[in-house]
């Protein structure tokens, strides 16, 4: 007897519940009830403490729209047309929210086209807005193309920081690096970063880079040429 209350109790729950969630779906889907409102959108990003004001900004969500018609993709492209943001990920909550996550580009160097300067990621993205002046301490690229990873020469060229006007890819092959003194130092196409650690090492010793130059040829393994 005990048995048999017992599975119409369970059976009785069911059911109760089985109407509900599909009432909630319907009424989810047909846009009645407050459910089928957005009523949040959260933003995260995997950089902490980042302003993510630009983002909220971008998301536009037509008049009248629900969540369950918004679509995810157009919300997606809006982000990803933001300078920096490498992925996006949008999401519907069962509580009416949007979850959105993103995935974001971070600087390492600067690239200037002369006028301006602009904030790139380790293969060459843009991450940020331009700015008209320059940070010293930031190493900064020039000319119409980049190698794919720029991560080594970066950490490298941070020896010379004081010196560096810019460093520039040439023939994508190899390397210029350009003083704010004018002197041009061309690297070698194999193991660059040997080559400023020799250029560092001998500045330290006899401040090269502060003598009347015009041009240091790092080229050839064998031997520096100095003008």
């Amino acid at each position: 007897m005990k048995r048999t209350l017992y599975f119409w109790l369970c059976f009785g729950i069911a059911i109760l519940l089985a109407i509900y969630f599909s009432v909630r779906t319907i009424t989810t889907y047909t846009g009645r009830g407050p459910i089928s409102r957005i009523r949040n959108i959260s933003i995260s990003s995997d950089i902490a403490d980042k302003n993510l004001s630009d983002i909220a900004r971008s998301i536009t969500i037509p008049s009248g729209a629900t969540i369950s018609t918004i679509n995810l993709d157009d919300i997606n492209k809006q982000i990803l047309a933001i300078p920096g943001i490498r992925k996006s990920a949008t999401r519907r909550m069962p509580n009416g929210s949007l979850s959105i996550q993103v995935s974001m580009y971070q600087a390492v160097a600067l690239w200037t086209n002369g006028e301006n300067y602009y904030p790139i990621s380790a293969d060459g993205t843009i991450v940020n807005q331009p700015t008209n002046t320059r940070n010293i301490g930031n190493v900064v690229f020039r000319g119409h193309s980049l190698p794919d990873d720029i991560t080594t020469i970066t950490k490298s060229a941070h020896k010379l920081i004081g010196y560096l006007d810019y460093l520039e890819w040439i023939e994508n092959r190899r390397w210029n690096i350009h003083t704010l003194a004018g002197i041009t130092i061309m690297l070698p196409e194999d193991n660059p970063s040997d080559a400023i650690n020799t250029l560092s090492a001998l500045n330290s010793n006899y401040k090269i880079l502060d003598k009347d130059l015009r041009l240091i040829d790092m080229r050839d393994s064998s031997r520096i040429l100095i003008k």
